[in-house]
């Protein structure tokens, strides 16, 4: 659990109340007392009440933890907090009160599925996340912001990209093909994980500085009341909003951020090169013929360092019964790899108010974001590697590219014109600096997500409660792609087109829901309800080559009626899916430390033909520490043992209409259609059916949870130990099926089941809590180990994991008492010299021979340990804090590497060109493509890494003069992507899927950043 730091801010002053106060009866001994009120940390508390014990005066502490009110001399008064123990002092001048953390906020009130509950009453294995204010750089996704901090749940970052998303696993993978990904809910709306053009994360819609809190709901006993939604987890976002009575309050947050590239990747330079060449096919060869004189570094000449801002300004405030907030964004952030940007403004706009005394609610939401893409070329990332370092960037003789060198081919006279005579020669090299700048790739998107929450407590009977949520998410996003017709990828044709894409996602939910304490000892909470959802994808794209009608628009080129294109490619498509539950919760606390919780969820899916399945769920919990043997021991505040077991399904990921037949036309492009005279044009319309399966079911994913949550010494020590077991059946995966038995080889399948068991635990330890001096220490663990226990029919392997290196070769497998995409290689065979010997393999059947049977199971890509460490010093104004975050025994197929295998090819006579190679190639000295799914490939990725480092500056009283408060607020230096530790021989061992080709890597970056308030 995240303490919950406070300090001047935009969410400190969330509950800001006016500084108004209560005169009591006026005599002779009152006086007006003054105070200044704290928290542990030293910080200002805003918004404490302060009374006068057996009277009426009150008063509420100030934007700067201060306080006035009429007491007598002798009075005592009482100072209280939500989360901090209650404080008596008597009655004097220039009080500095100090209160002590019971527990934070979230560990009072946590946001689960269909309404909130206290943490210390939870039976489920539920962790609540503030995010982090005071350690942070540029964040452009939410998922960052949880990154190596929550025990059992993984962030990996797609890449280094700008405005790039995330993949996050909660307690390893539950799926082989259908989708890993959790649950994302903001606000009550359940997100689908399916962006649009220029958004494909959808989290990416919401302004990070607009996050409240995270809530992780990781078993079925808490996920179960999302069903056949929950079995990847649950991942719940709370966003800000106001505080009713407070006057309107504006702060300012913003920062500049330069990122670099953090390490290159290790090539021959251009001398080595040379002096290699020369050395390996000869002084007087082809090869050495080709070679040129310059020295360039193709990675300085893609990469640069990047500058990057992000701004934020936040209104908020309340009248009595209508607290309101409201906010703007602007992220403008530019990616290492030259030309890549990505721009993102973001409004949203909260209004809670309450009517009848409390007793009816209202929560409106609504958030808005504009995005705006330039993608640079990722091409130029792998070519960069592979293009010879003796060639210069542009060169005399290459007019019809631009100037840019190129490796060249003999043009066919009959396809292009007389003054085209060599062309692009598309099995060598690309110039990474020509790809680059060949390719203008823009995408623009528009997302709005919005909801209104109303909860009616019924008049008379305030024990029963009415809960509907209205929500929505639309967005739309355009792609347009325009190639050089100068440029390697499609010289001389050319390329321009568009993809458009849209989505609506539409939930209504409602419950009723009846919570009553009786017997003084017995409390009881039951909820029912309905919730109904539709999403519906739609969208068209349109691309022609084309030469003589170049630097047209993929608009104009579809009004055209000529047909003066190399070729033409469109498509349109919609698609929708509904999802239809009933639900229901039932909790029940005896003598306030024996605790049942049931669950069940009914769901409707329009993805199967058996549309309907049931989730039930049950969890027990035991306040160990309210029994009389514990009850009065001082050093213990909590100690509570969990045990839980649900179900839960999976249904994302696996298509729409997979389970009955469909058609698709041939009409999409113009060399697909068939000469069938009489029908349109000559170009006849044929429809070929698709692939389907009647008997595709659910994924159904069982889970037991045993959990221990404690905390001892007034809560300068709490952790928590969770052991889990989690078991998939009827695994969904495209599956081989008999020739002639289906419509494609392949098809959407139920094959199998998987298992996963673990730990995990976190513990968070304050050990220097003084007035001047605070250090937190928190820290998380997590073992995972996964397992495919069965797959059934002629499934016995499933290969998977496709590679660059070779032709065709897949380098993982799906395989029975192995985990999930395991690699399926060879087993090398090594020299004295340690060296591996080229098509050497361990005859492991021992036939004999090498064959497909000596392939077996080598390692994981998913790593089965992970830790996180994060500290956080505070000396007065001052504050230090950074990360560590750890994966051990995780792999990594090294496809790069293995791409450089062939050390013969590294000059190609078939195409006359050459490419560059890695020094641990070279000393191999392979020969072929032919061994490239060898275990030497297979490399260890366990890291260390360093992710933030943070100093910052808290101020107030700034410009303050009598007539104005001054400013408050922050500034820090952060460093971002510090330092990794590892064994891998690639450039970040970090890489989602286990295998490592071409990607965007991850920069270094410092951030200089201020927060104000006004």
């Amino acid at each position: 659990m995240m303490k919950q730091v406070k300090f001047q801010n935009a969410i400190r002053t969330a509950t800001l109340s006016a500084g108004l106060f209560l005169s009591a009866s006026a005599f002779a001994q009152q006086i007006t007392v003054k105070g200044h009120v704290v928290d542990e940390t030293g910080e200002p508390v805003i918004g404490a009440s302060v009374k006068v014990v057996g009277g009426k005066s009150g008063a509420v502490t100030d934007i700067d933890g201060n306080f006035s009110i009429a007491a007598d001399k002798k009075a005592t008064l009482e100072i209280t907090y939500i989360g901090y123990e209650p404080l008596k002092v008597v009655a004097g001048q220039n009080l500095k009160i100090q209160l002590k953390n019971t527990s934070t906020t979230l560990n009072d009130v946590v946001v689960i599925g269909y309404g909130v509950a206290k943490k210390n009453d939870l039976t489920g294995s539920v962790t609540a996340l503030k995010p982090d204010e005071k350690n942070h750089a540029l964040v452009t996704s939410a998922q960052e912001m949880m990154q190596g901090k929550i025990a059992g749940v993984n962030v990996t970052t797609n890449n280094g990209g700008p405005g790039g998303g995330a993949s996050i696993r909660i307690r390893g993978g539950s799926s082989l093909n259908a989708s890993n990904d959790p649950l994302i809910v903001i606000d009550g709306m359940a997100l689908d994980n399916q962006g649009v053009k220029g958004a494909p994360n959808g989290l990416g819609m919401v302004n990070p500085n607009d996050i409240e809190s995270f809530t992780v709901l990781k078993d079925a006993s808490a996920t179960a009341i999302y069903g056949s939604r929950g079995s990847n987890g649950v991942i719940i976002i709370t966003t800000k909003k106001g505080r009713g009575n407070q006057k309107p309050q504006v702060s300012y947050s913003g920062n500049v951020s330069m990122s670099m590239l953090a390490n290159k990747y290790d090539v021959l330079n251009g001398d080595e090169y040379r002096n290699f060449v020369k050395s390996y096919y000869g002084e007087d060869s082809d090869a050495a013929k080709l070679l040129g004189t310059a020295n360039t570094d193709w990675q300085d000449e893609i990469y640069r360092t990047a500058i990057s801002t992000d701004h934020n300004v936040t209104v908020q405030g309340g009248l009595k019964n209508m607290p309101y907030r409201a906010s703007l964004g602007y992220t403008d952030q530019n990616g290492i790899l030259k030309g890549g940007n990505y721009q993102r403004y973001t409004a949203s706009v909260n209004l809670s108010p309450s009517f009848f005394k409390d007793h009816l609610k209202f929560n409106i939401n609504g958030k808005f974001m504009h995005a705006k893409s330039k993608y640079a070329n990722n091409d130029a990332v792998g070519a960069a590697l592979r293009m010879d370092p003796t060639q210069p960037v542009k060169a005399d003789g290459f007019d019809n590219y631009n100037g840019y060198f190129a490796w060249t081919d003999k043009a066919d006279p009959a396809k292009y014109p007389s003054h085209i005579t060599n062309i692009a020669n598309t099995n060598a090299p690309s110039n990474p600096v020509a790809l680059l700048n060949e390719k203008d790739d823009r995408a623009n998107s528009n997302d709005f997500l919005g909801n209104i929450e109303a909860d009616y407590k019924i008049h008379g009977f305030e024990d029963l409660r009415i809960h509907a949520n209205l929500s929505g998410d639309w967005a739309s996003g355009k792609q347009t792609t325009i190639m050089a017709d100068w440029g390697p990828s499609n010289f001389y044709w050319g390329n321009t087109g568009f993809i458009k894409e849209s989505k609506r996602n539409l939930q209504l939910s409602t419950y009723v829901q009846y919570y009553k304490d009786f017997a003084k000892t017995q409390h009881i909470d039951v909820m029912g309800g309905y919730e109904w959802g539709h999403i519906k994808y739609w969208g068209n794209k349109l691309y022609h080559d084309m030469a003589s009608e170049y630097g047209k628009t993929a608009e104009e080129i579809a009004a055209m009626t000529d047909k003066s294109y190399n070729s033409y490619s469109k498509d349109k498509w919609e698609q929708e899916s509904y999802l239809v539950s009933f639900y229901g919760r039932l909790n029940y606390i005896a003598f306030d430390r024996y605790m049942f919780t049931a669950t069940v969820r009914r769901d409707g899916s329009s993805r199967f033909k058996e549309h309907w399945a049931t989730f039930p769920a049950f969890a027990l919990g035991w306040k160990i520490n309210e029994e009389s043997f514990l009850k009065n021991t001082s050093w213990l505040d909590e100690l509570k043992l969990r045990l839980g077991y649900g179900k839960t399904g999976q249904q994302d990921g696996i298509g729409n209409y997979n389970y009955f037949q469909s058609y698709n036309d041939n009409t999409k492009t113009t060399n697909g259609r068939y000469p069938m005279a009489g029908v349109g044009d000559g170009g006849g319309v044929m429809y070929r059916p698709d692939a389907y399966n009647e008997e595709l079911k659910w994924e159904t994913t069982s889970t037991y949870n045993v959990g221990l949550d404690f905390s001892v010494l007034r809560d300068r020590v709490r952790g928590s130990v969770d052991y889990y077991y989690r078991k998939t059946t009827d695994l969904l995966n495209d599956a081989y099926v008999p020739t002639g038995s289906n419509f494609r080889n392949k098809v959407k399948s139920n094959i199998g089941s998987l298992e996963n068991k673990g730990l995990e635990a976190s513990l968070t330890v304050r050990p220097i809590q003084t007035t001047d001096w605070q250090v937190e220490v928190t820290g998380n663990f997590t073992y995972n180990k996964n397992e495919i226990t069965e797959l059934t029919g002629s499934n016995s392997i499933v290969k998977t994991g496709g590679i660059d290196a070779g032709t065709g070769n897949e380098c993982q497998a799906q395989i029975v008492g192995k985990p999930a995409n395991s690699f399926y290689v060879y087993q090398q065979v090594y020299g004295v010299d340690g060296k591996p010997i080229e098509g050497v393999f361990v005859d492991r059947n021992g036939d004999g021979k090498i064959g497909e049977e000596d392939r077996y199971a080598y390692k994981s890509p998913a790593a089965p340990y992970l830790a996180g460490l994060a500290v956080r010093a505070q000396y007065k104004n001052w504050d230090f804090g950074f990360n560590f975050r750890g994966s051990f025994g995780n792999y990594v197929f090294n496809d790069r590497l293995a791409g450089y295998s062939n050390t013969e090819k590294r000059y190609d006579s078939s195409f006359a060109c050459l490419q560059n190679s890695t020094p641990t190639s070279v000393a191999n000295n392979w020969r072929t493509y032919n061994w490239v799914l060898s275990d030497y490939y297979v490399q260890n990725a366990s890291f260390v890494k360093l992710d933030n480092i943070t100093l910052g500056y808290s101020f107030q009283d700034l410009f303050k003069t009598a007539a104005y408060k001054g400013l408050s607020g922050r500034v820090y230096l952060t460093a971002t992507n510090v330092a990794t530790i590892t064994k891998y021989d690639g450039q970040d061992p970090e890489v989602f899927g286990g295998i490592d080709n071409s990607i965007y890597p991850r920069p270094f970056s410092m951030t200089l950043g201020v927060n104000i308030n006004f």
